[in-house]
């Protein structure tokens, strides 16, 4: 199954104040970014945050399941889904201590 627009549309309503949040389509379901860090997925209408140990520590009761098989556990977010100051105040604290992607080197031309 996966996700629909107005469920994306929601979480990103949440994240107002989180910064600027974008979004991409991928494989029917959902990656969330703030700047170049990928920080969450959304699954079958599911919020998925990147575990981090400053998220751990302000969702104190933290559920971890894969967003999709094969995949590591992510922070499943479905209680206090609706709390946009919790769920910002989450997703900052987990982009801060989210490491900067690695530059992907360009390939050479073959001569």
């Amino acid at each position: 199954m996966s996700s629909n627009q107005d469920f994306v549309d929601f979480v990103i309503g949440q994240l107002q104040s989180a910064g600027d949040i974008t979004f991409k389509r991928m494989f029917g379901e959902y990656a969330l970014y703030s700047g170049n860090k990928i920080f969450a997925l959304i699954c079958d209408n599911k919020l998925f945050i990147k575990p981090t140990d400053a998220g751990k520590a302000y969702i104190q009761d933290v559920v971890e399941v894969p967003p999709y098989p094969g995949a590591k556990p992510s922070f499943l977010i479905e209680e206090r889904i609706e709390d946009h100051e919790w769920l910002s105040t989450l997703v900052k604290l987990t982009v801060n201590d989210l490491p900067e992607p690695k530059v992907k080197k360009k390939k050479r031309d073959k001569e």
